[in-house]
């Protein structure tokens, strides 16, 4: 409720705002977007990610967080899930493309990050996503420099629209 109420409010009323906003982040900061994003689509008109852990409820490092932070009850472990959100028709095509980076090098990404299962619940979902495995990067600071400029381009077209 911070970043999609208490942060947009202060923003809208500190500074002239569109009411347009886009919302993106780097791993579980990617994962922390992905989610607010298919949870508040009346909030953010577009959503893209960094090397996101994709599905939290089926990596050790989400369980793990999952059960300190949200007690054993899996059930509930849902609605923090990127990918079980799009298979349960949280992104309903709201967004025209969710664009996600991937480096191919990074050592978070078979057992913790799980992009293709962000990528088969899309495309069971109808939901276009662009996922794009970069050749040699890994999950450092160079990977999102990298490609952030592609990312601003991605955002400003929508927010534009």
């Amino acid at each position: 409720t911070y970043v999609t109420g208490e942060l947009v409010g202060l923003i809208d009323r500190e500074f002239p705002t569109t009411g347009v906003r886009s919302i993106f982040g780097h791993s579980m900061g990617g994962h922390g977007a992905l989610t607010l994003a298919l949870r508040h689509p009346d909030v953010f008109r577009s959503v893209s990610a960094f090397a996101p852990i994709a599905s939290p409820t089926r990596c050790p490092w989400g369980e793990k967080a999952f059960s300190a932070y949200l007690g054993p009850d899996r059930a509930a472990w849902a609605d923090h899930d990127a990918t079980l959100l799009i298979e349960g028709g949280g992104a309903c095509a709201r967004f025209d493309d969710i664009l996600v980076d991937q480096g191919d090098a990074d050592p978070f990404l078979a057992e913790q990050l799980k992009p293709e299962l962000l990528a088969e619940a899309a495309g069971r979902a109808g939901q276009k996503l662009t996922l794009r495995m970069q050749p040699g990067y890994d999950h450092s600071y160079f990977f999102m420099a990298s490609f952030m400029d592609d990312h601003i381009a991605f955002h400003a077209e929508r927010l534009r629209r």
